[in-house]
């Protein structure tokens, strides 16, 4: 009787993963939450009026239901990428997106604003990859591609809650949250959230 009720909590608990695995963009897997986030939180405040100027105008302001976000797009890295995202700001694409996939500890996903369930992307070509060596810590901005193929990347992007090593070289970094991580970390949680939150508007060079 015990091997029974043993084989049917294994069955519940991989019946969700293996729905997840099937999801278009991205199934994460292996989160491991920041135990640095609280102390880090202090820093951001005393910073993040610095680094937004220090910007300038590569910089793409996330307003949402929770607050406002800044972005430094890192045009050096990835200068594709990052002329991406305010093109499609710019066309108002992001506007009203939800943010369809947040994992507590890890990341909060977003930039489908086709299908607004993870699953879309724009009428733009998909991205090929800009690898780079910064690693993937809180308030990373790195973007979604489809399954194995690392020249997918199109409009989804994500915001790192904490630092995620596995991701170091195999998704490309477009940015970094200086102003808002506190708002990012507020962004309800769930693989959807029940009531997601969202993008109502999207400013490139703000």
């Amino acid at each position: 009787m015990r091997k029974f009720h043993l084989a049917i909590i294994l069955s519940a608990l991989l019946i969700p993963a293996a729905a997840f695995a099937q999801q278009n963009f991205d199934p994460w897997r292996g989160a491991v939450p920041d135990q640095k986030a609280k102390s880090e939180n202090k820093v951001e405040k005393k910073t993040a009026q610095t680094k937004t100027k220090a910007a300038g105008g590569d910089t793409l302001t996330l307003e949402t239901t929770k607050g406002t976000i800044v972005i430094r797009l890192r045009t050096d890295i990835a200068p594709g990428h990052a002329a991406r995202l305010r093109q499609l700001a710019s066309e108002g694409f992001y506007n009203n997106v939800p943010f369809h996939r947040v994992i507590d500890g890890f990341m909060a996903q977003t930039g489908d604003g086709q299908n607004g369930d993870g699953t879309g992307g724009s009428k733009h070509p998909d991205l090929k990859a800009e690898f780079s060596s910064v690693p993937f810590r809180r308030g990373i901005v790195g973007m979604a591609r489809k399954g194995g193929n690392n020249n997918s990347a199109n409009s989804q992007f994500f915001i790192m809650f904490a630092e995620q090593s596995a991701l170091n070289g195999q998704y490309t970094v477009v940015g970094e949250v200086v102003s808002g991580m506190n708002v990012v970390d507020k962004i309800n949680k769930g693989e959807p959230p029940r009531t997601p939150d969202r993008i109502t508007r999207a400013v490139p060079g703000k």
